[in-house]
C-alpha cells in the first residue's frame, strides 16, 4: 500500500483568503508526510500567505470572481476567467496530477474546470455551514465533495451522494496542542485576542478598544492581543497607552498558535478555519460575522457554533451595546464558561487526516 502511494502526484488548488489557503496548507503538509508529490495553484494573495511555509511548490494561477457590477466588469472578469482555464488546461497537460482537490475560492475554479475536461478527478472541499459560490458551480463535475460537517446547506439532494464527512481541515501542531484553560477555570485575569481574519478587521480596532476599556471596571488585571492593518497600529497603540491597558499588536502572522495558547477569550470573525481551530483548542469565544460575507456564510457558521453550545454569536451591529456585558458574563460567571468549555470539550477532529488518507486512497485506488 505505502509502495503505491510513493510519488503519486496531486495538486491542491486554494482560493486567496486565509479560509481557504489554512486548509490547503494543512492538506499539503498531511500528503507530504504521506510521500506524495504535491503542488498548490492559487492566485498572488492566496500566495501570499503561503510562501512562509516551507517545502510547498506553489504555482501562480490568476483569476477572478464573476464581475456583475456593469457590462464591462462582466465580460473583463468573464475573460479573465477564460484565460485562467486555458492556463491551467495547459499546466494540467504538462503536470498530469493523479487527482486535483479544490479547497474553495474563485481562484481553485479554473484548474478544477480545466481538471474536468481532462477527465483528471477532482475533489472538493467545503468547510463552511453553506456552500460557496465556486464550489457550488462545480458540484456536477467532481468526485467527492468533503464536508466538515453534514449539516452543511447548499447542496442539493442529487449529489448528496458525493459527500463525505471528514471534519476540519485545520493545521495538524493545533488539533494536537493542549489550550492552558483546562486546568485554569477561574478567569482571574482578562486575555482577550482579537482577530479579524487573514485581512483583519478594520471596524475591530475601530470599536473594540471602548470596550475593553469599560473591561478595567472588572477590576482584574486586562491585556489585549490585538490584530489590525498596519494603517491603525500607530493610533490603537495610543489608545492602549493612554487608557493604561496591556496590549501587544500584530498584523498578519502565521505564529498565531502562539497568541491562542496565551489568551483565555478570543473576539473573532466566523470563517470556518478559525472556528475549527479555536474549539479544537477549548477557548471561548466570541464570533462576530462579517456582514457582507458572501451569501451570510460566516453568520451561518457562528449561528451553528452558538447553537451547539461551542461559543457566543454577536452581530456586528451590537458591539457597542452588547459587548461589554457579554465579556463580563463570561470572567464572573464561572459555571456558564465551563459549560462552554465542556461542550467544545466533546468535539475533536483529530481522526480528520486518517479520513483524508483513506478516501484519497479509495479514489486513486477506483481509479486504478
Amino acid at each position: 500500500k505505502l509502495i503505491y502511494m510513493i510519488r503519486k502526484k496531486i495538486l491542491i488548488a486554494t482560493g486567496g483568503t486565509g479560509g481557504h489557503t489554512i486548509p490547503a496548507y494543512s492538506l499539503a503538509k498531511n500528503l507530504l508526510n504521506k510521500n506524495f508529490n504535491v503542488k498548490l495553484t492559487s492566485d498572488k494573495r492566496g500566495l501570499k500567505y503561503l510562501q512562509n511555509f516551507e517545502s510547498l511548490h506553489l504555482i501562480k494561477i490568476s483569476s477572478s470572481p464573476l464581475l456583475k457590477k456593469n457590462i464591462f466588469t462582466l465580460l473583463f472578469s468573464l475573460l479573465k476567467i477564460f484565460f485562467s482555464i486555458i492556463q491551467s488546461f495547459v499546466f494540467l497537460v504538462f503536470s498530469r496530477p493523479s487527482i486535483v482537490f479544490g479547497t474553495g475560492g474563485y481562484s481553485s475554479f479554473p484548474i478544477c474546470i480545466a481538471s474536468s475536461i481532462l477527465r483528471i478527478k477532482f475533489i472538493i472541499y467545503e468547510n463552511n455551514l453553506i456552500i460557496g459560490k465556486a464550489n457550488k458551480f462545480l458540484l456536477p463535475f467532481a468526485e467527492k465533495i468533503f464536508v466538515s460537517y453534514k449539516e452543511v446547506e447548499g447542496i442539493p439532494n442529487k449529489y448528496k451522494s458525493k459527500l463525505v464527512v471528514i471534519g476540519n481541515l485545520i493545521r495538524e501542531e493545533i488539533i494536537f496542542s493542549k489550550s492552558k484553560l483546562k486546568n485554569n477555570d477561574k478567569f482571574d485575569k482578562i486575555k482577550i485576542l482579537v482577530i479579524g481574519g487573514s485581512q483583519a478587521a478594520r471596524v475591530f480596532a475601530e470599536e473594540l478598544p471602548q470596550v475593553f476599556k469599560r473591561c478595567k471596571e472588572l477590576e482584574k488585571p486586562i491585556k489585549i492581543f490585538q490584530q489590525c492593518q498596519k494603517s491603525q497600529n500607530t493610533q490603537l497603540a495610543k489608545f492602549y497607552d493612554d487608557a493604561k491597558i496591556d496590549f501587544e499588536l500584530f498584523n498578519y502572522t502565521d505564529k498565531i498558535i502562539e497568541y491562542y495558547l496565551n489568551t483565555n477569550l478570543i473576539i473573532t470573525r466566523s470563517g470556518a478555519s478559525v472556528l475549527g481551530e479555536i474549539i479544537n483548542l477549548k477557548i471561548p469565544f466570541i464570533a462576530i460575522p462579517l456582514p457582507s460575507s458572501a451569501d451570510n456564510h460566516q453568520y451561518k457558521n457562528a449561528e451553528f457554533y452558538s447553537k451547539k453550545g461551542y461559543g457566543y454569536l454577536m452581530e456586528e451591529k451590537n458591539i457597542k451595546n452588547e459587548l461589554f456585558d457579554l465579556i463580563k458574563l463570561i470572567f464572573s460567571d464561572k459555571l456558564a464558561t465551563k459549560r462552554m468549555l465542556s461542550y467544545q470539550e466533546q468535539h475533536s477532529d483529530k481522526e480528520i487526516f486518517e479520513n483524508l488518507n483513506v478516501q484519497i486512497e479509495k479514489i486513486l485506488n477506483e481509479k486504478n
